[in-house]
Formats: structure tokens, sequence, C-alpha cells
């Protein structure tokens, strides 16, 4: 090994502080394959134990950033706004945030990606709309930028080769949960846009990567205070997954209700939170929109309108865009209340595995999407039931009572239940 490698591994194995140079040299090594994957194995299990301080995990994803392209896309678009989740089910705050801030002229970019496991990803999402390019470079991300004023896609792979890499690794060692890990990797790709603003939603709940309120709100305040010392203003919301967001989970379906949503028939707490992310992604990028410019923006049909505008720029087909179809699979199934009372809980994170299991996600990275399968939710934390009331109705492709079950056992009916509190907190620099 070269003794260089050795004495950074060693360092971090220690708990030491690694200097500028050494965290770019594990960066470029991963980047251009001087290290292996051994060694970088090796790294990431000893920043996961033994963690980062602020100003190295400012290094790492400063690294990362810079061993890729970075579009400066902000100079262009003034006020150039972007927003990240860390994901949950039924989650398609995405597609109504994007055209709507782009409606109200304030421009947002994301790049996303593909999900896997509990959580579908906003990329997969719209490709339910047939024609509809992900897969996007610089210029076709300004163009759509250009003439709609959003711009949603998946990055090209010259942006934050080192991220590439050790995510792969990352998941292969049991380390994706290192919070500076997270936020690098998340902020290497989101920063390289050149966004002037970010709006992080961090999940917390039985259905968020980070069920525990602590962990999510050291996230977000990692991510938050990364981001501030790299020069783009940064906040974040804690929101709540302790059960699916809107009525809907599903991809084809979480279109369809994104599609509502902009034309005024949006679930309530599905707007609540888009809007409480809005005003604060307009207030970093130039502006606080108020409840009711957002309102006006969906009322006059400007958001629904731009929506269309965006998805025709990246290659949607017209004729579908016309009279869209998004319908669920065949086979509907109602889970059922077991008892009178009222809905106590709901295991969020196991619904999202079952229906990826199902078809409607991928469990695997190369598992293909069966756009139809999913999940009506028809009763929230806290409501009151009867005996054999539809707590939620299952879209499957084919009949499988075994698998039912196994949805019926995540909802909980119970004497007692409270309703959820969907914005748990704020984390502003």
């Amino acid at each position: 090994m070269d003794p260089a490698i050795f004495r950074i591994l060693e360092a971090k194995r220690y708990g030491r502080t690694l200097g500028r140079d050494d965290i770019r040299a594990a960066v470029a090594g991963a980047a251009g394959g001087e290290w292996g994957d051994a060694e970088l194995g090796a790294f990431l299990m000893a920043v996961a134990i033994r963690g980062l301080e602020a100003g190295e995990t400012r290094e790492l994803t400063l690294a990362m950033l810079e061993s890729g392209e970075r579009w400066h896309l902000g100079r262009e678009f003034p006020g150039l706004g972007d927003k990240h989740s860390t994901g949950g089910v039924g989650d398609k705050v995405s597609l109504v945030l994007a055209p709507l801030m782009a409606a109200c002229g304030r421009p947002v970019v994301m790049l996303t990606g593909r999900g896997l496991g509990h959580t579908a990803g906003t990329a997969d999402k719209l490709e339910a709309i047939p024609g509809v390019v992900m897969e996007f470079d610089r210029d076709l991300c300004r163009r759509a930028l250009e003439e709609t004023g959003l711009a949603i896609g998946m990055a090209t792979g010259e942006i934050a080769p080192a991220d590439r890499r050790l995510y792969a690794l990352r998941d292969r060692t049991a380390t994706v949960a290192s919070l500076p890990l997270m936020t690098g990797s998340i902020l290497s790709k989101k920063l390289a846009t050149g966004a002037a603003a970010i709006v992080f939603d961090v999940k917390t709940g039985s259905g968020a990567f980070l069920p525990e309120p602590e962990r999510g709100e050291e996230l977000a305040r990692l991510m938050v205070d990364t981001c501030e010392s790299l020069g783009c203003r940064a906040r974040a919301l804690i929101t709540d997954m302790s059960q699916p967001l809107g009525r809907w989970v599903g991809h084809a379906a979480e279109v369809r209700e994104a599609l509502d949503c902009l034309e005024g028939r949006g679930p309530a707490d599905l707007m609540e939170v888009t809007y409480a992310l809005c005003e604060e992604l307009s207030e970093l990028s130039g502006g606080r929109l108020t409840r009711a410019d957002l309102e006006r923006a969906i009322g006059s049909g400007a958001a629904r309108e731009r929506f269309e505008r965006w998805a025709l720029v990246q290659g949607a087909d017209p004729a579908w865009m016309k009279a869209p179809k998004l319908g669920t699979a065949p086979h509907e199934a109602v889970i059922a209340a077991p008892r009178a009372g009222r809905l106590a809980a709901v295991d969020t994170r196991r619904l999202g595995e079952l229906l990826a299991g199902a078809g409607g996600g991928r469990t695997k990275p190369d598992d293909a999407i069966d756009f139809g399968v999913s999940l009506l939710v028809e009763r929230k934390l806290g409501d009151e039931v009867d005996a054999g009331d539809a707590l939620a109705r299952l879209y499957l492709r084919r009949e499988d009572a075994a698998l039912v079950k196994a949805f019926e056992a995540c909802f909980e009916v119970g004497d007692e239940a409270a309703a959820a509190v969907l914005i748990r907190g704020r984390i502003a620099a």
C-alpha cells in the first residue's frame, strides 16, 4: 500500500482530524482509480465510525463537487433554486413544487435520481409520462430553464464522479447512514448546478430513511451549514413520514396526484408541506412568496400549464399530454379495519418495501417498474374507523392473498391515536 494512503487511513482510524490535502487525496483516488476498493472501504468505515468535523465535511463535499463538471447555471438564471428531499413513501412534493415556483417567476433546477427499496425516485415517477427524457446534460437543462423556468432530470456521469464510486462502496460497506458521507454525496451533486439556494425536506418517522427526529435534525443542520459555508443559501424543514404523504403511492398514481395538486385538487397534507417549502425557498432566492401568491398560480392554471410545457421540452409525447392516461393495476384489494377505533400507527417503510416487491419499485438496481402498482390511502393517523372500513386500497397486477395480508399488517387500529404533526421543525443558518 502507498504509505501516504496508509497514513490517511491510520489517522482517521484513531479519530484524528484530516487536513484538506488528505481529504482531497482520498476523493481524487476514488475518482481516478488510484485508491482500490479495499482502501476506499476502509476510509468510508473509519469516517462512519469516527465521524468528520464540520470543516472536514465541508472539504469532503467541495472535493467531491470539484471532481466533476460544474454548470454555474445561477449566473444565467438569477435566483435559481433547488429542493431536495431525503425520501419517503408517497412523497411527490418535487413534482408540484417545481412548476408552481416556476409559474411564480422563480426558476428551479433539480438533479434527481432513481429509487431503490422503500422509496421511489422522482426520475422514475416522471418516466410514467411517455417519451419524457430524464437523462440530461447542461444544454438540455439550460434549455428547459430558459423555455419553462424549471428543469428536472438526472445528472450526466461527468457530475461528481467521485460520488458514484463512493456511493456504490457505501452500499457494500454498511456506511450509507453516515451523516457526513450523506451530506457530501447529496451536496456534491446539488451544488454542481450552481443554484443560489436550496431548501431541504428532511423526513422523520416510520417511512423515513432516518426515522429518529434527532438524527433527521442533525442531518438537516449539517447540510444547511455545509451549504452556507460553500456560498449557497440553505434552510431545511423537518417533516413527517410516519404515514404516506398525500393519498396515493405508486409511480403513475403519484404523477396523477401531482397534476391534481396543480389543478387545485390536492390533498391537504401534501399541499401544506409543498406550500411551506415554496415559502422557504422563495425567501432564500429572491423574496418570499405568500400562500396567496402560490394559490393564485394554481387557481389561474399557470402552474399546471408550466408542468405541461416542461414535459414537452424534455420529450413528452404531445398527444399523450393532451389527454394523460395514468391508470392503476387491475386487481383491487381493500385493506379493512379489523375493529372499531382509531388508526394508531402505520409501518410506512414496510408499505414501501411491499409495493416495491410487488413490482411498484425496485429491490435491485436493474429491476423493471410496473407503473400501475399502487396504494390509495383512505384513512390518516388519528382518524376514527368502524370495523370493516377501508383503511387503504391496493392495486396489483394479479391477485395475491398472502401479499394483501402483509399489507394489512402494516396498519394498526387502537383505542387512542393522535394525528401526525406535518412540519416538526425548521433549520436555518
